[in-house]
């Protein structure tokens, strides 16, 4: 760069040689007053000043424009603006313009250019925009109004420049003379002095010339275009400034050095500013452009349409870039077959239109490829079953790629990669679940079983007037845990509101839309209809779905079957060492929720885990579905949800059309449903079994409060027995699914042997619960095991059940007569009731069965009465016979009037037998008292027998007095047998004594009579108990 363009450079504030715009910031004014230092010396100023010539704006880094207009703002890059921020209304309304603007919504305080078409003080200013926003609710009485108030307004203001015309009348005439010197002055420059008197008159009309003038007369001919020096010099410096038409009205002094000037900027600013073909070519190319702006647009129209996925507006656009690409071909076409000649505009528009097509193109292919990446990657779209319901994103995508025109079809894109996450979430959340279940089932397993006070009060829960959440109570918090978890597990496969079966019959539903064309009718067929081949799925792509459908059902079916039948896992890896997400091989589907949550209960060191389950000899061991150490009750409520989950399950499975056809698979389900019902019946029969073996520790011996002759028991066990056998008709029938209509019936009754095997268990649960109850009963104090321990009595507590801590410990004979009570419940009421329960709910008739079941009652009711008889029998029998066979017996008078001490010794025996009697099973009385006089009655017999001597007079005498006191005192127990064995113990007395004892005797009787009045009148209060007690009349 030479020194002469450095220097041009720097003049004129440029960056180079050959702009090709005017710049910007030389139109911009200057900063105002305040804003420059208060300190800039003047010469400063004055050094800036340059001459007015044509490019001294170039110069200039400067204006010395101020504005004077009140309330103008400035711009955000300093430069000031005439319009003010805000104007009354020209129409007079009562307020400001921006006001009203503000109030309507309208952003006038944000946007200047906006507020300027407003404002009547902007050049800007639109009439027609201001009428329609700021008076667009106006009336035409109101804009007649306005516009008499805005002639007024306009009346005013030229009224005002009156009279400011006329105040400064007398400025302007003094102006006007000194403008007049001025122009004498400068005209008669270089004329020849006029004579004194002459001078005078002109000196008396004209202003002396200032320093100023003369100093500025004096530089302006010497600078360096200067023409003193030329060939061709003025003839005088002062005649060349005249302002004569000689001198060219003062201009011909500068005149040559301005030609010189213009050659000079001619020859540099030539190329930059000059040439009429540049002007044309630039005004061409502002024309094509303005012209063609829509193309320039398209471009980022587009992709703010991807940005803000407005799907609608893309297609839109590119519609209308492909319109564009389109025209711009056919221009093309045309010109190269040589029927035309392109303009230099249309080679511009083919020029921009290529670019802009090029530009659309990737964004577009890189959007369908993102849109591709989205439509796999199902669980994104639908990540929930409430999502599902009411999403229909994948939709959309569809809809754009159809739209926007794709090779491969979306519909069967997206059925295919749906159904890829299905397979994969079914078996991810099928092992996660299977293992998480394992874990809580190892560590219940490798726990201390529940205390045996703690599970016999569990299996009081049913029937439990004051249980409030009876599910809770069921069992043991931890064995309840386990049980949601595999219930939850189960519904999350097979549940058709939320499950993954539901989500295949979605997906089946959905597929089975497509295949006859019912979605297909609002989607679009693209650009010139290219996407209409992508309406239709090819014969393979529907026998593909079909046969997807059928494999995601089996593989459901595999694994709920597997859960069931197979026993527990051993490898639970799975748990602390999943798939890692970022494996190659794995795909985004594949990682669930179910990877997802971090559960405390499945947290464990992995080189740590749970040990396996040990073996005890559990039924349970074999079953990865139950609980260890759960009930009965637990098991009957879980499992009958289970088994009407897995047949409901099937059902639906059954009445999809591609499961109706396949054979193997309706065979397979209808294996599923019989399967899982006898692996269940299996795990309830042997924990049905167990609770009967350990039934005997629900017995505390408390009462109800309506019945004191009988525990509470018995009541406990029918409930128990009626909530088992329901719950296994509801499992063994599956009545609640079996009931509902179905094109294909997977539900079968259960066989026969499966009835028969429950009739067995129910039979031998009975006879194990009433041997317990019989062996218990003479144990002379509680089990150890029914005492509560400090462990189990917060457990116990928190039941609150009557008699929880082991009630109260009755005596042998106290526990032998309420148990006798209780057979007799069962033999009369409890188990006719279970027996037609079992009858009604099995269809089953145990008429056998129900014989067998009384006589064993019959022998039970036996036993426990010679228990508790017997040894009072045999007490009294002792008494009696010592009494008798006592050499003291005999009477030493010839008229005994008192009775033996034996005769009392056994009447208070039977008293204190009659309290406990009474106060423990009343029922009970007459039976356990008539028993032991005939035991009395058969004693007197045998013991008399046993006597060797023949009896006296007074020995008759003493023996019918014990005879019939007793008998007497005991007369309304007496029974036939007692009767029968009194006439007997008479012949025995008879046979022993002559004929001369007998013939006194009778003539005795009536002395005896009154000898028995007396002492039955004397021992009244003493054997009150056993005299007959009145009914109250009315």
């Amino acid at each position: 760069m030479t020194s002469d363009e450095h220097t041009l450079l720097n003049h004129y504030n440029l960056t180079t040689l050959y702009p090709t715009a005017w710049p910007a910031e030389k139109d911009e004014s200057d900063a105002s007053d305040e804003e420059k230092p208060a300190s800039k010396p003047q010469t400063t100023r004055l050094a800036h000043q340059r001459s007015n010539s044509r490019y001294s704006v170039l110069a200039r880094s400067t204006s010395d424009r101020r504005s004077l207009v009140p309330g103008s703002e400035k711009t955000g890059d300093g430069v000031e603006n005439l319009v003010q921020k805000d104007e009354p209304d020209p129409l007079g309304a009562p307020d400001s313009v921006v006001r009203i603007l503000k109030h309507k919504g309208i952003p006038v305080e944000e946007d200047q250019r906006l507020r300027n078409r407003f404002l009547l003080s902007s050049t800007t200013f639109s009439p027609t925009l201001y009428l329609s926003q700021v008076h667009a609710n106006a009336s035409t009485q109101s804009l007649l109004q306005g516009l008499d108030f805005l002639s007024k307004s306009i009346d005013q203001k030229s009224a005002s420049l009156k009279v400011l015309v006329e105040s400064n009348f007398e400025r302007f005439v003094r102006a006007k003379t000194t403008i007049d010197n001025v122009y004498a002055e400068m005209r008669n420059q270089g004329a020849e002095p006029p004579m004194p008197t002459q001078r005078a008159r002109t000196h008396s009309r004209s202003r002396v010339t200032s320093k100023g003038s003369a100093h500025f007369r004096n530089i302006s001919g010497q600078g360096p275009f200067s023409p003193r020096g030329v060939d061709k010099p003025l003839p005088s410096d002062k005649k060349k400034h005249a302002l004569s038409k000689e001198s060219e009205y003062g201009v011909q002094g500068i005149k040559a050095p301005l030609s010189e000037v213009a050659v000079k900027a001619e020859e540099i600013w030539g190329p930059a500013l000059g040439g009429r073909e540049r002007e044309e070519a630039l005004r061409s190319a502002m024309a094509s452009i303005e012209q063609s702006s829509g193309i320039f647009q398209v471009d980022t129209a587009i992709t703010s349409c991807i940005k803000r996925k407005d799907y609608g507006s893309l297609v839109e656009e590119y519609t209308r870039a492909s319109q564009y690409a389109v025209e711009a071909r056919a221009i093309a076409n045309s010109a190269s077959g040589g029927r035309d000649v392109l303009t230099d505009s249309q080679l511009f528009q083919i020029v921009i239109t290529g670019r802009m097509w090029s530009g659309v193109e990737t964004q577009v292919e890189d959007f369908k490829r993102d849109t591709w990446k989205r439509l796999t990657n199902v669980e994104t779209l639908l990540p929930s079953s409430a999502a599902r319901n009411g999403s229909d994103e994948h939709m959309a995508l569809i809809t754009v790629l159809l739209e926007l025109g794709v090779e491969e079809n979306p519909i069967w894109l997206w059925l295919s990669s749906r159904y890829d996450h299905l397979k994969n979430k079914i078996t991810a959340s099928f092992e996660r679940s299977r293992v998480e279940i394992e874990i809580l089932r190892r560590r219940l397993a490798n726990a201390d079983p529940p205390p045996v006070t703690v599970a016999a009060v569990r299996l009081r829960g049913p029937g439990d007037s004051a249980s409030h959440d009876q599910t809770r109570r069921l069992d043991s918090p931890s064995i309840l845990e386990l049980w949601d978890l595999v219930h939850g597990s189960v519904n999350n496969l097979l549940s058709t509101s939320g499950g993954l079966l539901s989500e295949v019959v979605e997906f089946w539903e959905e597929s089975q839309s497509f295949i006859d064309g019912k979605i297909q009718t609002t989607l679009p067929i693209g650009l010139d209809g290219q996407s209409r081949k992508h309406h239709r799925l090819s014969t393979d792509c529907v026998k593909d779905l079909q046969n997807g459908v059928i494999e995601l059902m089996e593989i459901l079916r595999q694994n709920i079957f597997e859960f069931f039948a197979d026993p527990p896992i051993e490898d639970v890896s799975m748990l602390y060492s999943p798939l890692p997400p970022t494996t190659p091989s794995t795909p985004k589907s594949a990682i669930f929720a179910p990877y997802a949550h971090q559960d405390s209960r499945f947290k464990f060191d992995a080189s740590n885990p749970p040990p396996p389950s040990p073996k005890r000899g559990e039924p349970w061991e074999d079953f990865a579905f139950w609980p260890p150490y759960a009930n009965t009750l637990s098991g009957v409520y879980y499992l009958e949800k289970l088994m009407n989950l897995v047949a409901s399950a099937a059902t639906t499975m059954a009445d999809l059309r591609p499961v109706a056809s396949s054979v193997n698979l309706k065979k397979s389900l209808k294996s599923l449903v019989t399967g899982t019902r006898e692996r269940c019946t299996q795990a309830l029969i042997a924990a049905w079994f167990r609770d009967a073996e350990m039934f005997h520790y629900v017995e505390d011996w408390t009462r109800p409060s309506d019945r004191r002759d009988i525990t509470k028991m018995p009541t406990y066990f029918l409930n128990f027995e009626n909530t088992v056998l329901s719950g296994l008709q509801k499992i063994v029938y599956i009545s609640e699914v079996a009931s509902k209509l179905s094109r294909i019936d997977v539900v079968t009754p259960p066989p026969a042997e499966m009835v028969r095997e429950v009739r067995r268990f129910f039979e031998k649960t009975l006879y194990t619960v009433l041997s317990d109850m019989v062996r218990y009963s003479e144990v002379s104090r509680a089990p150890k095991d029914l005492q509560p321990t400090d462990d189990t009595a917060a457990s116990l507590s928190q039941l609150a059940l009557d008699g929880a801590a082991g009630g109260t410990l009755e005596t042998r004979e106290a526990r032998l007569l309420l148990t006798m009570s209780n057979v007799q419940l069962f033999r009369v009421e409890l188990a006719p009731k279970m027996v037609s329960h079992f009858e009604t709910s099995f269809s089953y008739n145990l008429t056998n069965e129900t014989t067998t079941i009384n006589a064993v009652l019959n022998q039970i009711d036996d036993k426990l009465f010679q228990a508790y008889a017997g040894p009072f029998a045999r007490a009294l029998t002792s008494i009696i016979h010592t009494g008798i066979t006592s050499p003291a017996w005999v009477p030493t008078t010839d008229r005994p009037t008192e009775l033996r001490p034996y005769v009392y010794e056994a009447l208070l025996l039977l008293v204190n037998i009659h309290t406990d009697i009474t106060t423990t099973a009343p029922p009970l009385l007459a039976r356990v008292i008539s028993f032991l006089f005939e035991q009395i009655v058969l004693a007197f017999f045998s013991a008399f027998r046993a006597r060797t001597e023949r009896y006296s007079l007074a020995a008759l005498m003493q023996a019918t007095l014990d005879v019939e006191f007793v008998a007497s005192i005991l007369s309304q127990y007496t029974t036939a047998k007692a009767s029968e064995l009194q006439s007997q113990v008479y012949q025995e007395l008879d046979q022993r004594t002559d004929n001369s004892a007998r013939m006194r005797l009778q003539s005795e009787l009536p002395e005896m009579r009154a000898i028995l009045k007396k002492l039955r009148e004397g021992t009244r209060g003493e054997f009150v108990c056993f005299k007959k007690q009145r009914v109250a009349k009315g």
